[in-house]
């Protein structure tokens, strides 16, 4: 009886795949010459020795696998790079990789007369690997809530804890893993947004009753009395980032319908109230550099000192509405110390330490630290307006451009983990 050959293997389809999807990059064996090349990291330091490479093999995929080979790297642990091309002795960076056929010409264009005798500086930017599964069917149907849920939000300890705030007069505190309701937390008014600090270790809630609540999300129980003060129901909470906390505790701000933005201490004590816009405060936002960034109605954004509440800047240039703004660092404020390491510092210190070294590596540009607000070259604010547009703004409050596109109202602007991506919704 004839012997039958096994079907190959998982793995060695996709390492065939893979060779065929390399030699699908070399565009044509016509295209002679080579280029020396440096690769560095985004500050500049050389992660690599200055390599030959073939003009005919220089697609970026090829250079990204070539770099992984150089640091060593077993196939299963490759990172894919994005590459930016550093002009010798310029300040110009061609950010857009070209193809090896328009390789020689885009050197030349910029400036390079001898491509073949000159070491171009290759900035690798590592970037994230996302495994997609297709969503064939759905997790879970938690029903508990008997009216809209206005608001929802994971906790940053972990994901299988979900809170959400209804037109019910309750909130919700669920476990996703099982698919079932922990806690029914009771208010007299619809519950319009609900907030985990960044421990996880209480969750704000603020609603039409004009009141802030804090709760403890291992057992449901109300902490302290609700917080007052606001004529007008709530719209936004903010909580202060973990690595600025000091001794008196945590502290989170809190936007509402009447134009104010009250600064609270979780004891319940108020320790700030802002105020000078005109309408209502749609949204606020509290940056690791110790600034409350808050939107409004009354077309405007403003930008306040946390520690003494006084007025840095006021950004003007929409026709309508502020709906939402959102900043660069937002990923890392909410989950300080927490990471895809999934180790947590044993003490304060450590945490607090963990969670500033994130910011500060979030934060970094050109060696300085800033709030990158808009993407990862300029320090800047995108807001959704009612007039269709976002809008950019420096640091210092002057207006730099208008992203546009939009046919609609927009309502809500976010950013990716990296601070990369902006994605803006109608």
């Amino acid at each position: 009886m004839a012997t039958v050959i096994p079907p190959p293997s998982k793995r060695q389809k996709r390492e065939v795949l893979e060779r065929s999807k390399i030699q699908q990059d070399v565009t044509s064996t016509t295209i002679t010459g080579s280029i020396r090349a440096r690769f560095v990291d985004s500050e500049g330091k050389e992660l690599a020795e200055t390599i030959e490479i073939p003009l005919a093999d220089a697609t970026e995929r090829n250079v990204s696998s070539l770099l992984n080979t150089l640091l060593q790297r077993d196939r299963e642990d490759f990172t894919p790079y994005r590459f930016r091309i550093q002009i010798p002795n310029s300040n110009t960076v061609i950010d857009s990789y070209p193809t090896p056929a328009e390789f020689l010409e885009v050197l030349r264009k910029h400036g390079v007369e001898n491509p073949f005798e000159t070491t171009l500086s290759l900035t690798a930017e590592p970037q994230s690997v996302f495994k997609v599964q297709a969503a064939t069917r759905m997790a879970h149907r938690i029903p508990g809530h008997g009216q809209p849920i206005l608001t929802a939000q994971f906790s940053p300890k972990t994901g299988a804890i979900l809170a959400t705030g209804s037109g019910d007069s309750t909130a919700r505190i669920w476990n996703t893993e099982s698919g079932t309701p922990k806690y029914t937390l009771q208010h007299s008014g619809w519950v319009l947004v609900c907030s985990f600090d960044p421990t996880g270790a209480y969750l704000a809630t603020g609603s039409m009753d004009k009141m802030v609540r804090l709760f403890d999300p291992d057992t449901g129980k109300q902490i302290g009395k609700p917080f007052t003060g606001h004529s007008k129901w709530i719209t936004s909470i903010a909580w202060q980032p973990f690595h600025l906390w000091q001794g008196d505790g945590a502290r989170l701000a809190s936007a509402s319908k009447d134009a104010t933005i009250r600064i609270y201490i979780t004891s319940g004590v108020t320790h700030h109230v802002l105020s000078g816009h005109k309408s209502a405060v749609t949204m606020v936002r509290w940056g690791g550099l110790d600034h409350i960034y808050s939107a409004s109605q009354d077309r405007q954004i403003k930008v306040w000192n946390a520690s003494d509440g006084t007025l840095r800047h006021s950004l003007n240039a929409h026709a309508h509405w502020v709906n939402h703004i959102a900043l660069s660092t937002d990923s890392v404020l909410k989950t300080a110390f927490y990471d895809h390491t999934k180790v947590v510092p044993s003490s304060m210190e450590e945490k607090k330490a963990k969670a500033k070294a994130r910011f500060e590596k979030a934060a970094t540009h050109n060696g300085k630290i800033v709030e990158r607000l808009v993407s990862a070259s300029d320090d800047c604010t995108a807001t959704a307006s009612w007039d269709n547009s976002i809008k950019i703004f420096d640091k210092d409050g002057k207006f730099c451009a208008t992203l546009r596109g939009h046919v609609a109202p927009v309502f809500q602007v976010a950013f990716s983990a990296d601070s990369r991506l902006l994605v803006s919704c109608e």
